[in-house]
C-alpha cells in the first residue's frame, strides 16, 4: 500500500498525502465526540449518530461550523 502511494505521489506528495488523511481521520474522531456529547431527544439522537459514523465529512464538516460559531462568539465578549 505504502509503495502503491509512493508511486503515485511521490515522496513529498505520499507525505502530504498521509498527513492529510491522519488529520480527517483526527478531526472525524473529534467531531464524533462534539456530536455524540450535546443531549438530544432519542429519535434525533439516532440520526445525528448515524449522520456521525457513517458519513464522515459530516463530523468534520459539523466541527469547521462549531469551531466557527465559537470564535464569533469569543469576540463578542
Amino acid at each position: 500500500m505504502l509503495e502503491t502511494l509512493h508511486s503515485y505521489f511521490g515522496f513529498t506528495g505520499s507525505i502530504i498525502v498521509a498527513l492529510f488523511s491522519f488529520l480527517f481521520f483526527v478531526f472525524w474522531i473529534a467531531g464524533v465526540a462534539g456530536i455524540t456529547s450535546k443531549k438530544r431527544p432519542p429519535a434525533k439522537q439516532v440520526i445525528f449518530f448515524s449522520l456521525a459514523i457513517f458519513v464522515p465529512p459530516y463530523p468534520v464538516m459539523w466541527l469547521i461550523a462549531d469551531m466557527i460559531k465559537q470564535k464569533r462568539e469569543l469576540r463578542r465578549l
